[in-house]
């Protein structure tokens, strides 16, 4: 009895460890896996990046032959693009993080297909980058999420992780992954996939999640340098009146963030519903009116509201912006031109430069108050109003601007922004938008599992 119990006990302990994670030859599959995928995903993410600023850079350099030419550019890129994504390319229409959280919840290999998939991919990164050369008030960012969870998910099932557990880890990674190369991120890549993407924090992911963003961080390091997005601000806010700001901002960004996403989320009711059927009716001819308005709210302002509004953010960051003082509540028009278009774009850089307007105009009402603080809580403030997502918009805020001494404030008012966006936007923007997409493949899969009428089966 004693020999077979000696003999057993080694001969177990050695199962044990060969079964050991760091043993096991499929775990090493998936690593690789994951880490090769997050190379792909950061030099995606980078040569997006440089790109979109080339397709600007184009459409700036068109729009100076004359005032004149944004209204033969901007209205025909704005039909184009509607019309080229009515078909199989639908699902490159908007940020793109909507998709990504959708075909995280639907188990279902044809739905994530059709919202995943390479072509859907590289779809979206050509459409987007064609967006901005029209002079689209879009982003780069919310694609670069949905570039990133199409390109791991479809790495992940051509080598045999299909299973649609392991399928939504890849979405996941290659979502948070994708984040943190746009705006070189790494920590707010990983409170995205937690607050935005699943909703939850599961142990067995956090590994995944932190090496998948951390590769495609390097590589976006390796590749660009170590850089902050809007620069070093050395913005602060000490103790006292000035943090009437966050009070200010807090409400007045939230309010206005759960405005936007308001207005973009679809509804069969009121002024939203009148806006889908007109727009169901002629989405092109719909489309191109969009880019008209687009262009007729730009010639109220210095510079324009095309592009990312990054420039524009950045100077009114740094104090010395001359966008006049209407430009907050001009790009908030812009954006919401751009989004009911239906073309291909996100909202995080712009939202940004809402933001940054925003809170310029409030930083005038506090005299007492550093102006950059100021603009600095207002784009974090609606942002937070947006997204609905407090934490994600105070981590990519503190490292946007590599700064830490502004961390109090900044989740202050985000955390009253997301209080107050609710009042207007029951719903956060992106699970709305994802529940559409769930909800359009509920009904579709209810038709094709429906049981034919009597009248319809053939003797």
């Amino acid at each position: 009895m004693n020999d077979t119990t000696g003999e057993g006990a080694p001969a177990s302990r050695l199962e044990r460890l060969r079964q050991h994670d760091w043993l096991s030859a499929q775990e090493w599959r998936r690593r690789i896996l994951f880490w090769s995928g997050a190379v792909i995903v950061g030099l995606s993410a980078v040569f997006f990046a440089k790109a979109a600023d080339y397709a600007y850079e184009l459409f700036h350099g068109m729009a100076e032959h004359g005032w004149w030419v944004p209204f033969l550019v901007t209205p025909a890129m704005f039909a184009l693009l509607c019309w080229l994504t009515q078909g199989a390319m639908k699902a490159t229409r908007g940020s793109g993080i909507p998709q990504a959280i959708a075909a995280l919840k639907v188990e279902d290999e044809g739905f994530r297909d059709r919202l995943l998939s390479l072509k859907i991919a590289v779809g979206k990164m050509a459409l987007t980058l064609a967006a901005l050369v029209g002079g689209a008030s879009v982003g780069r960012e919310g694609p670069t999420v949905h570039v990133g969870a199409g390109l791991l998910y479809s790495m992940g099932r051509r080598f045999g992780f299909a299973e649609p557990a392991a399928a939504g880890r890849f979405i996941l990674a290659g979502s948070a992954a994708g984040l943190s190369a746009a705006f070189n991120t790494p920590l707010a890549g990983v409170v995205f996939a937690i607050e935005e993407m699943s909703g939850t924090f599961e142990h067995r992911m956090s590994g995944t999640l932190l090496t998948a963003v951390i590769v495609a961080g390097v590589v976006s390091l390796g590749v660009v340098g170590n850089y902050a997005y809007f620069g070093e601000i050395t913005a602060a806010l000490p103790l006292g009146k000035a943090w009437i700001a966050v009070l200010l901002t807090g409400v007045v960004g939230g309010l206005a963030g759960g405005l936007f996403a308001r207005l973009i989320i679809p509804s069969a009711r009121g002024f939203r519903g009148a806006m889908a059927r007109i727009r169901g009716r002629q989405p092109v001819v719909f489309a191109a009116f969009c880019g008209l308005a687009l262009v007729l709210l730009s010639l109220l302002t210095a510079h324009g509201l095309y592009g990312t509004g990054y420039g524009q953010a950045r100077a009114i960051l740094e104090g010395h912006g001359d966008t006049g003082p209407f430009f907050g509540v001009l790009k908030f028009l812009g954006n919401i031109a751009s989004s009911w278009a239906g073309i291909p774009g996100g909202i995080f850089s712009p939202a940004l430069a809402v933001g940054a307007g925003l809170g310029s105009n409030i930083a005038h009402l506090l005299p007492g108050a550093d102006t950059s603080s100021v603009v600095l809580l207002g784009m974090a403030a609606y942002l937070a109003g947006v997204t609905q997502a407090p934490l994600t918009a105070t981590v990519i805020s503190l490292e946007l601007t590599a700064n830490n001494q502004m961390a109090l404030p900044i989740m202050a008012a985000c955390l009253l922004a997301r209080a107050m966006s609710g009042l207007v936007c029951r719903v956060p923007v992106y699970k709305a938008l994802a529940d559409t997409l769930v909800a359009s493949y509920e009904e579709e899969r209810a038709r094709r599992e429906a049981p034919l009428p009597p009248d319809a089966v053939t003797p």
